[in-house]
Parts: structure tokens; sequence; C-alpha cells
């Protein structure tokens, strides 16, 4: 008697034409088929997966013995290379409220920011939201969170992420350039020698100020005028206060917020931020107001923008300029400093792109933003001063979904901590990783390094939104100096070091000498 199996197999073979054998035989191949696919999700199941509490690390005791008692709340980047050679790649971490994973490697750091999802988020506890919150004030590019973010990001990244947009405000820059290399020849003159600037990151921060002000607010605000205006320096002083007092109010417990004077000061430093932008962003809006009833067409660059094209409100046009106009400051200003540190103390490298810039652009005419591409040696030396230096030492990230790292598994909302620092002067990644060598990034000079081993403006969507602009104020600046000046340290410099006030910058005052060469 034939089993019913037997007759629906032979029927089937009969309606499909595959012979019964085959059938079989396919039939066979699914089950097992399936049957390995529920196998390989039992063992995935049963994966024996390591966790945060298998990474080695330090105790809370021992980072409060290095962040305090020894004193590296400001030098934060070389306590993780401390850590780094102690603990390997990657290590735990907590201080504080924080729980951290520390990335130390560009192959784990890729891994980390490839899961990052539609939007990322750098922190859970956020300083600048906060005081958002505490002032009942919109959020910005660097506070918003989720979809909103990606909505507020996607309005702002026009007219400023694309090379295309930098290129626009090449005659802003150059107005800003041309007043900045007039205050040198003033410091110069002013000085007891005659062509020493002290402190020039001091100086390159208010030239990046006044410079992205410019862009922004589409006035300029007088940080380079001999007399500075009150507002003006007050503002300046309130970023400052604002910063110092962020390392502070990051790492010291919640309960010392109404014992210790730094968060009132964090909060007193962004009040003032806030009331110059919004001082400055309602006389534009008054303008555009007036116009519009004179039946005058609306026109200008990005502020002007923000302000007509109905999608922002006023508040989160404050919210978002007071962070725009915090994001490339110190990049150019630390950024130009390192470079021309480093260029001052190599006189070859010094003359090599002296000669490229003048070969690039006759001294009949002032460097346009096409003229960057003929000067490679130029860009590298941005780059490198950007490795060595990147103005965001550490970086973070919170996924919000499980991630699963080689052997390791997380849950959803860990906080990873993006060490470039350590990563970018790491000599598995870069050959005599500790050398001042732009050559490295040329096309011709041989080295390769892990595309993540230095990423100084951040990656995907989260990238900094001033990334071409500061790049563009970086490089025209430093092609207009180095053809004007031949420059070299203060006798009295000695080594500067790096220091973390939230950014990396000089640990002293970079002071140089700018000799006027004789061809310019």
């Amino acid at each position: 008697m034939v089993s019913p199996l037997l007759r629906r197999c032979f029927l089937s073979s009969i309606r499909t034409g595959v012979p019964l054998l085959q059938a079989s035989s396919a039939r066979g191949s699914q089950h097992r088929a399936v049957t390995g696919a529920a196998t390989v999700g039992v063992k995935e199941r049963e994966r024996k997966w390591k966790t945060y509490d298998d990474l080695p690390g330090p105790s809370l005791i021992t980072n409060l013995y290095w962040f305090f008692l020894r004193g590296y709340v400001m030098h934060v980047h070389e306590l993780q290379r401390i850590y780094h050679k102690r603990y390997g790649p990657w290590w735990k971490s907590t201080i504080g409220r924080y729980k951290m994973v520390q990335i130390a490697d560009p192959e784990l750091l890729e891994l980390v920011v490839r899961q990052e999802g539609r939007y990322p988020l750098r922190t859970e506890y956020d300083l600048w939201r906060e005081h958002r919150e505490v002032r009942n004030m919109a959020y910005g590019p660097f506070s918003e969170r989720g979809a909103k973010w990606h909505s507020l990001r996607t309005v702002l990244n026009q007219r400023l992420l694309r090379p295309a947009d930098a290129k626009n405000y090449a005659g802003c820059i150059n107005e800003v350039v041309s007043d900045f290399m007039v205050k040198l020849q003033d410091l110069r003159k002013e000085s007891p020698t005659g062509d020493t600037v002290t402190d020039v990151a001091n100086e390159l921060y208010r030239f990046a100020l006044e410079g992205i002000s410019y862009i922004l607010f589409e006035k300029r605000i007088g940080c380079l005028e001999k007399e500075i205006p009150q507002e003006t320096q007050v503002f300046i002083n309130s970023i400052g206060e604002m910063l110092r007092n962020s390392v502070y109010a990051t790492y010291l417990p919640l309960w010392t917020r109404n014992v210790l004077p730094f968060w009132g000061a964090f909060l007193s430093g962004w009040d003032r931020i806030f009331a110059f932008g919004a001082k400055l962003i309602d006389k534009k809006m008054s303008e555009i107001q007036a116009r519009l009833e004179k039946g005058e067409e609306v026109q200008g660059e990005y502020l002007t923008y923000l302000l007509s094209n109905g999608k922002l409100t006023m508040s989160e046009v404050y919210g978002s300029v007071a962070e725009l106009l915090l994001a490339g400051v110190d990049t150019t200003s630390n950024t130009l400093s390192w470079s021309l540190y480093h260029l001052a103390k190599d006189p070859e490298l010094q003359q090599a792109m002296y000669e490229e810039v003048t070969k690039a652009v006759p001294m009949s005419r002032i460097p346009a933003a096409d003229d960057i591409t003929h000067m490679p040696l130029l860009r590298s030396v941005i780059k490198e001063a950007l490795r060595l230096y990147p103005v965001v030492p550490t970086n973070a990230r919170i996924i919000d979904e499980e991630v699963t790292i080689r052997d390791y598994k997380f849950p959803k909302n860990t906080l990873f901590v993006l060490n470039h620092f350590t990563i970018s002067r790491d000599e598995a990644n870069f050959q005599d990783p500790e050398k001042f060598y732009p050559q490295r990034w040329l096309r011709d000079g041989g080295m390769k390094h892990h595309p993540f081993s230095s990423i100084p403006f951040g990656y995907g969507i989260r990238a900094c939104v001033g990334k071409r602009i500061a790049e563009l104020e970086m490089h025209l600046a430093l092609s207009r100096i180095i053809r004007i000046f031949e420059v070299m340290p203060d006798p009295k410099l000695g080594n500067v070091k790096p220091i973390t006030r939230i950014i990396l910058c000089p640990g002293q005052p970079i002071n140089l000498r700018f000799i006027e060469r004789r061809s310019g």
C-alpha cells in the first residue's frame, strides 16, 4: 500500500514535471537548510557573549586619583594614552555620572560609528542641553536630538556643508584675512623687538570669531579693531568662561552645583553668548522686514536664509546660531596656531610651502578658493596639525540599540568614548607619530593609514557642519601669512604642549616672530 506522503510526492512530480527523486532531494535540501538555520539561531542564542564587565579598565577610585589628585583634569588626552598602554585598544571607565566604553583603535571606532543609526547621539548628559532646559531656550544643532535634530540639521546644512557653498564665503573670509594681516603688522610694531606677536592663538581666535560672525550675522563685530567694542569683548570673555567651567561641570557630582561656582559660571557664560547673538539676529530681522514692507527683494547669505526660509522659529534661529558660532572658532584658531608653531620650528618645510604658495598665486593678487587646489603641501600642513592636535580630543556616541563588536555585546544606550588624540598618535597607525610631518598626507608620501585613524571633523551625518568654512579660513589665512612673513619662534618659547579645556588648545602662549619677506 502506497503511503499518503509518497502519493503526494508522486502527484507533485507529475504536476511540476520534476522527477520524484529530484523533488525528494530538493525537499530534503530545504529541510536541511531550515534545520541548519535553526541550528545557527540556537547557537547564536547560546553563544557566550562578553559584556561591559569583561572589559579591563580603571576603578572609580583610580579615575578620581588621576583626574583630581594627579591633576589630569586638564590633561585628559594624556590620561587616555596612559590607559591605552595599560589596558589595550578599549577599556571600561566610570567617573561621575558617566559609565563609558573607551575606544582607542581605528577599527573598533569604525565598528562603533557605522552602527550609530539615523539619529546619532553624543552623550546622555549634555551640559549645553541642560542650559537650554534651565533657561527655557531652544536647542541647536549640537544639543537637539532625534528626529527634531535631523530636521534642524537638514535646514542648517544648506549653504554651509558642500565645498561649493564654502566658496561663496571666500570674499567675506578674505576681507577678514586682510584686516588680520594689518593687525599682525600693528602687533609686530608694538613689540620690543619690532617683529614679535605674543600669544598667537589669542589673536587667531579673534580672527576666527570675526570670520564666522561675519558669515553668520552678515555683520562685522569688531574683533580685529584696535579697540574692541565692549559688548564684543564681553562676548569673547563669555565664551572662555563657559568653556573653562564646562570641564568641572562635566565631571563633578551634581550635588556640587549648589556648593561650587562652576555650574553658575557655566550658565552665565551661555546667557551672555545668547544675548549677544539675539541682539544681532533681531537687528537683521528688522532689516529684512523693512525691505519686505518696501516690496524689495530680500537677498543675503546665511542668516538671511535662516530668517527668511520659514522653516525655523526665531527661538530655533537663536539656539542654532549660538551653537554654530562656537563650532568653527577653536578649530580655526588652534589649528592655525599649531601650524605656525611647527612651521616656525622647521625652516625647510616653511620654505617649501612658501615656494608652493608663491608659485600658485602671483603676489599681484590675493589667493582665492580655487587656488588652494594647487597647494597640496599647505593643505597637508593643516591636516597634520589636525592629526597631532585634534580640536576635540575625545568624542562620544550613544547608540539607541544593542551593539555587537567582535565577541562583545553591549546594551542599547551604551556610551562609547572615541579617543581621537590617542588614536592619531599611536605608532600602530602612523609611522613616527609624534613628528610633525605633513608629507605623510601627500599622494606620493607613501604612508598608509586606516581611514578612521584621523577624523578631526567627525564622521557621518553628525560630522562638523562648519568643516568646509573652517578649512577655507585656515587655507586662505595660512597662504597669506606665509607669503608675506617668515615665521620664527621666540627664543624663549621652548616646547609647547596641549591641554584639554573640553577642546584641545596650547598649554602656554605661543609667541612667534613674523619677519617680513623681502620679496613680499
